[in-house]
């Protein structure tokens, strides 16, 4: 299948390199509302350079691979459905619920698959932290707490203006990789308690080439509440972007048996620390699996494990075998949700009860992965 990418910002980098790592990824051609942009990336890799309009009305691309900015996400992918082609989106799937309703209903009437990153809970770390809970190694889960902290993005994004606004924050920003992996580890959530506050109203640009420039904003930057899941699990969450330093994990889960540490669900790999009842922690590496093997450089010059792309690869794999991809429709639009749901919850100060459902992501295996692999 030929793929189309719309959005040559700097994620489009790491797509077209994911070629490189799966098999069934061929990207042919590239788009975008700065067409010189759009130029430079075609030129870089070797593909073909249209508008948006022409990309999409073109019929040699099957897949459009949507990387546009949030708030630019359901149009896009409504019309990819409408020109006849399967889309996958980085995330979130939309900005609203609302939104979110509306693509379903379109790919449900056009029978086209939609697919929407993130895909980091399918990497080493997240399905062996699923292994795990399903092997009863803590029991069954009870309990859990995630934690995002940071100062936000202005000191170093050279354009930081859309972090603050409505479909980003901490929650639809990051913590749509910790909402998915939950999902993935837990199953769907049923109801949320939350409360929020913005600390300051502008932020004022540290970074070049914009230093000293100020950003309204426009969306809550800390958010702190409580998830319960349908299988009664009930998961504490700190989500802020007012917090200098801090010594907590990423995610914890408290189980009957025992306990267990996850690493940043923002990547593919990590150590997990496992305690069973009576006893101390122990390290889990999972740097062997596939997804988990080092393959990139980060910008300290470490190793890490980068398979972006993995969910798309897996997408195109469902759709020759005429299933559900694991990054599927039903798991983002479940997840938009409770992302939206955790802001409704804190501006009304009311239990939010989740209207959306979802399956539990089918773990993947070895064996899946080595088919999709290069």
């Amino acid at each position: 299948m030929n793929i189309g990418i719309i959005g040559c910002g700097n994620i489009s980098d790491t797509y077209f390199d994911s070629q490189s790592i799966f098999k069934n990824i061929k990207i042919t051609a590239c788009a975008d509302i700065i067409q010189d942009l759009s130029d430079k990336k075609a030129l870089e890799y070797n593909v073909k350079s249209f508008t948006v309009d022409d990309l999409l009305k073109n019929e040699d691309i099957d897949i459009v691979l949507n990387l546009t900015i949030p708030s630019a996400h359901k149009e896009i992918i409504i019309k990819s459905l409408e020109n006849d082609k399967h889309c996958f989106s980085e995330k979130p799937l939309a900005i609203s619920f609302k939104e979110g309703l509306e693509i379903k209903k379109i790919s449900k009437e056009k029978k086209l698959a939609i697919g929407c990153a993130p895909d980091t809970f399918l990497g080493a770390a997240g399905q062996k932290a699923r292994s795990i809970i399903e092997n009863q190694d803590i029991g069954k889960i009870v309990l859990g707490t995630f934690n995002i902290m940071s100062h936000g993005m202005e000191d170093w994004h050279p354009n930081p203006d859309f972090f603050f606004k409505p479909g980003a924050g901490p929650i639809f920003d990051i913590g749509v990789y910790y909402i998915t992996q939950l999902v993935n580890l837990l199953g769907p959530v049923r109801q949320i308690n939350s409360l929020s506050k913005t600390v300051q109203n502008e932020r004022i640009i540290t970074s070049q080439p914009r230093y000293g420039e100020k950003i309204f904003v426009e969306t809550p930057t800390t958010l702190m509440g409580v998830l319960e899941f349908y299988n009664d699990a009930k998961v504490q969450f700190f989500c802020s972007w007012d917090v200098w330093n801090h010594s907590h994990s990423n995610m914890e889960l408290y189980g009957m048996d025992g306990s267990m540490i996850i690493p940043d669900p923002n990547f593919f790999s990590g150590d997990i620390m496992l305690a069973k009842k009576n006893s101390s922690w122990n390290k889990i590496n999972n740097d062997k699996m596939l997804l988990g093997i080092p393959n990139k450089t980060d910008n300290n010059g470490d190793k890490i494990a980068n398979y972006r792309g993995i969910g798309l690869s897996e997408m195109i794999e469902s759709i020759n075998d005429n299933r559900f991809s694991r990054c599927n429709l039903d798991l983002s639009l479940h997840v938009l949700e409770v992302m939206e749901g955790i802001l409704f919850a804190a501006e009304t100060q009311k239990n939010y009860l989740t209207q959306s459902n979802c399956n539990q992501p089918k773990a993947l295996s070895e064996e899946e992965i080595t088919k999709l692999m290069k």
